[in-house]
């Protein structure tokens, strides 16, 4: 659940299978006289209103209330200006054991009368289980009237017994190389961009991080780093962007280029930089299908803290793979997905991928390529924002991820 925890080799039990019946289910005094495609999603309008359909205005069940609103979720409201919804339920992995999630979504704009500013969107998600592990966070991207501007920001903190492999390629592709440990992270960054014209931005940001190790069976694999760091930094950004929304984008181009410092005066204990490109493009196929394919590449120079190493694996890049399983100074990752609406608020997507982590760009090698890819189902909870189950497949493991929005 959410960006910073996946669920292994365990099966999910989740509320989509309610959701799913009484999403879309359709009521048999419901006259349909036409159906309409917007963004590859039906809509479907009735002849009838809340009072043909319910005649004597009685109180509605407490069923019939979920249903209406899982029916209702997704439909645009235009009388709102913070048009808000959630939706939750238990889930059980090898890992986690039982809990209980929790994933909230809002779309808002700053400027409603205009036709130009893009719909801001925040999600809130949080999670709890039987093993001491809790999570809560709040991402979003807000977009400034007409434009002119946008703020993208996520902020997280977790609890959660783990495990840690150590540092480099040779660490992480020795699966039985782990030890436990509990984990407790801090983390939040914040952007601010200004918009240039012909989807260009450019702006500063700042980032902070706050990680401890604890409980910790065998501090050798961390090579005499410190358990316990904390990192300020400032990073800047350009960013080209026609993607045609920012939550699950159908057409268009996504590039951003990052640059970050964690410099001694604000001080780091380990005072390093990094560079991180991103590179995306989403291709409309056949009839309701999209094709989007993600690369991405963060190069570390100095003394990289362990906490703050690239790597992959979760909830958003190389799905499948235990997150922080693989970990270096430097990571590379490309992923193709093929996004397919089948029916209603229903759509699957199919991935393959191809990952690996490295010191240093001049000791990437290609036989350490790692395979990726996996299977998952997509359920349109609101406008253009889908609630996602994902079954992830990674060199000796798989993962089950629940989540909001697209991947990437």
């Amino acid at each position: 659940m959410a960006n910073n925890h996946i669920m292994h080799n365990g099966h999910l039990f989740h509320i989509f299978i309610t959701l799913f019946i009484l999403a879309n289910q359709v009521k048999a005094n419901n006259v349909v006289t036409d159906i309409q495609s917007h963004d590859s999603v039906p809509v479907i309008e009735t002849l009838t209103d809340s009072v043909s359909i319910n005649p004597e205005n009685k109180p509605k069940s407490f069923i019939g209330k979920i249903i209406n609103y899982f029916n209702e979720s997704n439909k645009p409201k235009q009388y709102k200006r913070f048009d808000f919804s959630i939706i939750g339920g238990p889930h059980y992995s090898s890992d986690t054991k039982f809990g209980i999630g929790l994933v909230a979504a809002g779309n808002y704009n700053t400027s409603p009368k205009d036709t130009v500013t893009s719909l801001s969107n925040v999600s809130l998600y949080g999670d709890v289980s039987t093993v001491g592990f809790y999570l809560i966070g709040i991402r979003g991207n807000h977009f400034g009237p007409t434009d002119r501007y946008r703020i993208d920001y996520n902020v997280h903190f977790y609890s959660f017994p783990r495990k840690f492999w150590g540092i480099g390629y040779d660490a992480g592709n020795n699966y039985d190389n782990a030890v436990k440990f509990d984990e407790f992270l801090i983390s939040g960054y914040a952007q601010f961009l200004g918009n240039l014209g012909r989807g260009f931005y450019f702006g500063p940001g700042f980032e902070v991080a706050h990680a401890r190790a604890r409980h910790v069976t065998d501090a050798t694999l961390w090579a005499g780093q410190s358990l316990r760091t904390t990192n300020l930094g400032l990073s800047i950004s350009a960013i080209f962007d026609t993607r045609d929304n920012l939550t699950a984008p159908q057409r268009g181009w996504y590039a951003g280029l990052v640059q970050r410092f964690y410099p001694r005066f604000l001080w780091n204990d380990y005072a390093f930089s990094s560079t991180s490109l991103d590179l995306s493009g989403y291709f409309p196929t056949w009839k309701d299908a999209v094709v989007a394919a993600h690369l991405h590449t963060t190069l570390g120079y100095g003394n990289v803290p362990w906490a703050l190493m690239p790597t992959f694996g979760g909830s958003n890049s190389m799905r499948g793979y235990y997150e922080g399983r693989f970990r270096d100074k430097c990571e590379a990752d490309i992923t193709v997905e093929i996004r397919q609406h089948i029916w209603r608020r229903n759509g699957i997507v199919v991935w393959g991928g191809l990952g690996s982590v490295f010191r240093k760009p001049s000791e990437f090698r290609w036989r350490r390529l790692l395979p990726n890819g996996g299977i998952g189902y997509r359920w349109e909870f609101k406008k253009r924002t889908n609630v996602r189950l994902d079954f992830g497949i990674g060199k000796g493991e798989t993962a089950f991820i629940f989540n909001i929005n697209e991947a990437f």
